[in-house]
């Protein structure tokens, strides 16, 4: 296979066209990412997008036709395979929580470096989360509130929380029914349920809230280090979920 073949295909989305000019000169100087392909409306994106057939999409949050989280829900939708990867200039921690419940990939602010996105691309391609620091500790601390609530797991059965915890520990839905001896489908019916019942979208979502379940409060979402502020728990669930912070 050429380079070319094996490189990770990224689509821009992105209404400022010197943004997306920008980016694209930062992804298409790295040998390993071709960006195939931009737009600047979610509506746009959809359409060239199935042709371009990339792996990654970066998106703004903020949309002329809808808004980012918005526009990964029905890029997902088209393209279950595509991870949305987001780079916006909102730092509010709204906008950090709509984006996880819509289940993009990362989330990064624009002032990151070069190296930054494009280690964030190759994260995302990757199947694994990517976020910058200020990212991770409102992330943290959201997850940490929700956990801190014992009614919410109350609400799920025995098995349903042996799956929350397995979730949270990095298991793929395979890895899951391996460990408690039943089918894959099986533990997407748990998956399926438990999230419902916690009001969540995406396995992301939980998997985060179990794992930062038992987790001190700490500082997150004070600009402080996240691995410092957020103790131990939310060092061990970086490294079960493969998290990468800049």
């Amino acid at each position: 296979m050429t380079a070319a073949a094996q490189a990770i295909r990224v689509f821009l989305l992105d209404e400022e066209e010197i943004v997306r000019r920008g980016v694209r000169g930062l992804l298409d100087a790295e040998p390993d990412i071709q960006v195939v392909g931009e737009a600047g409306s979610a509506a746009a994106a959809l359409t060239r997008m199935p042709a371009a057939r990339p792996d990654v999409a970066v998106l703004e949050m903020r949309l002329p036709d809808c808004d980012g989280s918005r526009a990964c829900r029905k890029i997902r939708a088209r393209m279950p395979d595509v991870a949305c990867l987001v780079l916006t200039e909102r730092s509010d921690d709204r906008a950090l929580r709509d984006a996880v419940m819509a289940g993009c990939a990362g989330y990064l602010l624009k002032e990151a470096r070069g190296a930054s996105l494009a280690a964030a691309v190759r994260a995302a391609a990757s199947g694994q989360p990517a976020l910058d620091a200020h990212a991770a500790g409102g992330l943290m601390a959201w997850v940490q509130d929700r956990a801190r609530t014992g009614e919410v797991t109350a609400r799920l059965t025995a098995r349903e929380r042996e799956v929350l915890s397995l979730l949270g520990e990095g298991l793929s839905s395979r890895q899951i029914g391996e460990r408690l001896t039943v089918t894959e489908a099986t533990v997407r019916n748990y998956v399926n349920s438990l999230l419902a019942k916690l009001g969540m979208r995406h396995r992301t979502e939980a998997a985060a809230f179990a794992r930062c379940a038992a987790s001190p409060p700490g500082n997150a979402g004070t600009g402080a280090n996240p691995d410092q502020s957020a103790g131990p728990g939310w060092s061990a669930y970086r490294r079960a979920r493969g998290l990468h912070v800049w």
